[in-house]
């Protein structure tokens, strides 16, 4: 992806392809993962970048061990 919105509107996409196929499991993964990039937009209004599901995560749960951040 190129930009946040494009993941966004894939996204969107694939819900509605995946609820057409009748494939919950893929539409609740999908949905998780929507309400978490729009999260992030709200977030970081100024930046358009595709954030890695890390970015996403640690945006979400920054007191998580994997998203510390120490300096020496």
């Amino acid at each position: 992806m190129n930009s946040i919105d494009d993941h966004i509107q894939k996204d969107k996409s694939e819900i509605e392809a995946a609820r057409a196929e009748g494939n919950l499991g893929k539409v609740r993964h999908l949905e998780d993962e929507l309400k978490g990039l729009e999260e992030y937009k709200a977030h970081h209004p100024e930046d358009s970048h595709d954030p890695s599901p890390l970015e996403v995560y640690c945006d979400m749960n920054p007191e998580a061990p994997e998203c510390r951040v120490y300096d020496d």
